[in-house]
């Protein structure tokens, strides 16, 4: 029994377009023997500095529970720091650490080499035409 569908198989197609993305990274990435997640919550801090462990979960699309395994290890490692928040003692902060920083410092180069590269193979157009197509999916799907 085969079932005729009329559109391609959007969420695979995602996945094979982040995948694609990713084989550029994850060299980089296990050269400083960094996880997917791990670079996710750099980047997040790398971008944000200090914050809370709610907004690095919701930024970095890591399940809490995973999260925690996560920051123990980063922690371990000496890539970031927690405390707890001053505002909100029930909230914790998470923030890179110096040898965080410059792992996020080192490996943004290379990575917006390949953005970079990106945009020249498909024209600046396209790819903002991409962004703006993919923020547009994520805010039509939201809840």
């Amino acid at each position: 029994m085969s079932t005729a569908f009329t559109h391609r198989n959007l969420p695979r197609l995602l996945l094979q377009a982040r995948e694609a993305v990713m084989a550029h990274t994850r060299p980089s990435l296990r050269e400083h023997e960094l996880s997917d997640q791990q670079w996710r919550v750099l980047r997040v801090l790398g971008e944000h500095g200090a914050v809370e462990t709610g907004r690095v979960a919701r930024e970095a699309f890591i399940l809490g529970p995973s999260l925690t395994g996560v920051l123990a290890r980063m922690e371990r490692d000496g890539l970031i720091t927690r405390s707890r928040d001053p505002q909100d003692q029930r909230c914790t902060v998470i923030e890179a650490t110096p040898h965080g920083r410059k792992l996020v410092k080192r490996l943004s180069v290379s990575i917006e080499a390949h953005y970079k590269w990106m945009e020249e193979s498909l024209g600046k157009e396209k790819l903002t035409h991409l962004y703006a197509l993919l923020d547009e999916l994520i805010a039509l799907e939201q809840p």
